[in-house]
């Protein structure tokens, strides 16, 4: 073998060893509630606001509902309302839909979440709704906290 071949394999032998401890060291992810504004459409009743929930907090929700703010176009806040997504079992997706009468999509330009009006399950500490919360959006709203 040749001492250019030699090297090299030591080289990917290094490389491969050293790769170890860290794939070793990848931590699993942080427990979570996922809160997802998926979509809005003009339906007959206002604002139809379609939301993708993954909950993966490790424990079941028995009840979780927050408080949202909607801004207009002027970046004023329009109305508050809760939206109750009821239970949330643990490792679960679930799509929900909320009708928001008298609201025009249209005029949508942020959707803020306030505060957890409720967040409550075995071992779940009432905090943890929206200390563990995150967001996305694919709406074409600004969504957040």
């Amino acid at each position: 073998m040749t001492r250019a071949a030699t090297f090299f394999r030591f080289l990917t032998a290094a490389v491969v060893m050293s790769a170890v401890p860290a794939l070793a060291q990848t931590a699993a992810p942080a427990p979570a509630l996922t809160l997802e504004l998926n979509g809005a459409q003009t339906s007959d009743k206002g604002c139809r606001l379609t939301f993708v929930v993954n909950n993966s907090l490790g424990a079941e929700l028995t009840k979780a509902a927050f408080e949202i703010a909607l801004f207009n176009a002027s970046g004023v806040v329009d109305r508050l309302t809760v939206l109750d997504f009821k239970e949330l079992p643990a490792g679960k997706t679930k799509v929900t839909r909320f009708d928001l009468a008298g609201v025009d999509c249209a005029g949508i330009s942020r959707i803020l979440v306030n505060h957890a009006t409720e967040c409550a399950g075995e071992g779940v500490e009432p905090a943890a709704c929206l200390r563990k919360l995150k967001t996305a959006a694919k709406a074409g709203i600004a969504f957040g906290m």
